[in-house]
């Protein structure tokens, strides 16, 4: 199943400057989702950036806790709800990512009890993995 931004927005409650994902490509409700994000010199935090615009990592980190809110709230239990970002169990980070890349975003969920889930997520850029973290949701 694939999620346009207003199919997005309906599931989740951001919206922009803070909704960092562009589309979701693939959702399996409850299991996993993979969305892209892409990233322009457009956006205001590159303005204040002197030589080499980067994205801030915690910005990725978000894009994914976005993605795998998607998979979460696509259940039909969660319909309405609210998934707040819970945690990062770990993360790694492997290389910079600019303007002009497009991120794609990977949660695979791997726990969810009760109103508790954590999954493990990536974001890759031109096939190259840029970050590799667990994440932990809950559901408010």
């Amino acid at each position: 199943m694939k999620l346009n931004s207003a199919q997005i927005k309906a599931l989740i409650p951001h919206r922009y400057p803070f909704l960092l994902i562009d589309r979701v490509e693939e959702l399996e409700p409850g299991k996993s989702a993979r969305a892209l994000r892409c990233v322009t010199e457009h956006e205001e935090l590159f303005a204040t950036q002197a030589s080499e615009p980067i994205l801030p990592e915690p910005l990725i980190i978000e894009s994914l806790a976005q993605t795998g809110a998607c998979a979460l709230l696509s259940l039909p239990q969660f319909k309405g709800k609210t998934a707040y970002f819970g945690g990062i169990k770990t993360a790694e980070f492997f290389a910079p990512v600019h303007p002009g890349d497009v991120l794609e975003l990977e949660v695979q969920l791997e726990k969810i009890k009760s109103s508790i889930g954590s999954g493990q997520a990536k974001a890759v850029v031109a096939g190259k993995t840029i970050c590799q973290a667990e994440l932990t949701f809950m559901i408010g």
